[in-house]
């Protein structure tokens, strides 16, 4: 039955039936309801004068195309910090709890070839009603192509790429290194080995820039032998420091990428019996509980990661036009941290 018989037989219509008159798919009539931007204006008017033609109501439609509301959300996620993930899942609950929408925590593998159909086999099983994706799975591009293909509103949190392509929240990773290595400096050192993070994670080239940044602004050379790689656990920030631990001119001070490396880094000090923060000043990136727990207590860079995610699951379920917050950071001044002028031989 076409459109025109539909509302002959007084059947109200539906997003198929405006799809239909216009010529286009539902997924570009839905876009245009939802106030995508991404919708030429040609298409946009054809869109709207199919609904005018139809008689057609907008609420009307998105009911019939979303079904029943499931009233809950989930967030997706690949991270090998428990404590920041801690940090993320609270912000994201507390923004459901608010509202009363229900919160799914799913982890995924963004290595694994099938994440994308992992990622649709979720959204189909539970129909969720929205996503939030938590890093490195908010630059997965198989994860990108499923939501839009599925045309799922997402909000990504701290992505690296892309920016445009959704609403996301996020701090400059880039000057938040840079303000811990310049603190670094400040204090006196010059040999400061730093501690990359996970290389599927783009935060962890955004710190490394800043940390060269603030090398250059110095005066200071950089020295590749001073940089190791890690991958964000407690396992390779021990691993790495030792590596530079063991170098015949070790670095006054080591930077980790994320507190949990810089546990590591820690451990591997203590186990050299070095005097802390006296032969060796360790900093770390986040802030999270271990920075508060570990000896000496670490200077980090506060990472507000409860309020990233409490502010990306609001951006969600508020709805709206595409959105973009970037939120401050704060370096975090404690115990592991002091001039080199302090070292013993």
């Amino acid at each position: 039955m076409s459109a025109e018989d539909n509302m002959r037989a007084n059947i109200r219509p539906n997003i198929r039936d405006v799809a239909a008159r216009a010529g286009v798919a539902v997924k570009t009539v839905s876009r245009v309801l939802n106030g995508h931007p991404y919708v030429s204006a040609p298409m946009r008017e054809k869109v709207e004068r199919a609904m005018q033609d139809l008689d057609f109501v907008p609420s009307v439609a998105a009911r019939i195309l979303s079904g029943s509301k499931s009233n809950q959300i989930a967030l997706i996620y690949d991270n090998h910090s428990p404590y920041y993930m801690f940090q993320i899942q609270t912000g994201c609950w507390e923004a459901c709890k608010a509202r009363g929408i229900r919160l799914l925590a799913q982890p995924v593998d963004v290595a694994d070839p099938d994440v994308g159909d992992q990622v649709r086999g979720l959204v189909s099983e539970t129909h969720v009603d929205g996503i939030v994706l938590s890093s490195p799975v908010t630059d997965c591009v198989p994860v990108l192509r499923a939501l839009d293909a599925m045309d799922i509103p997402f909000v990504r949190i701290s992505p690296g790429t892309n920016h445009a392509l959704t609403s996301s929240v996020f701090m400059d990773d880039a000057q938040a290194a840079d303000d811990m290595t310049t603190h670094l400096i400040n204090a006196g050192h010059r040999r400061i080995g730093f501690i990359k993070g996970h290389p599927n994670h783009m935060a962890s080239d955004d710190r490394l820039f800043g940390y060269r940044r603030a090398l250059d602004r110095a005066g200071i050379a950089f020295e590749p032998q001073l940089v190791m790689p890690g991958a964000f656990d407690f396992e390779s920030g021990f691993a790495a420091g030792a590596m530079l631990l063991d170098l015949r001119d070790r670095p006054t001070a080591i930077f980790a990428a994320n507190d949990d490396m810089a546990a590591g880094v820690l451990a591997a000090a203590h186990g050299r019996g070095l005097a802390l923060p006296d032969q060796l000043s360790v900093a770390g990136f986040d802030d999270t509980t271990l920075a508060r727990t570990v000896w000496p207590a670490l200077t980090t860079i506060h990472q507000p990661m409860a309020e990233l995610a409490r502010t990306a699951t609001e951006i969600l379920i508020n709805g709206g036009d595409i959105s973009h917050r970037r939120l401050a950071h704060t370096l975090i001044e404690r115990a592991s941290v002091a001039p080199p002028s302090r070292m013993t031989p």
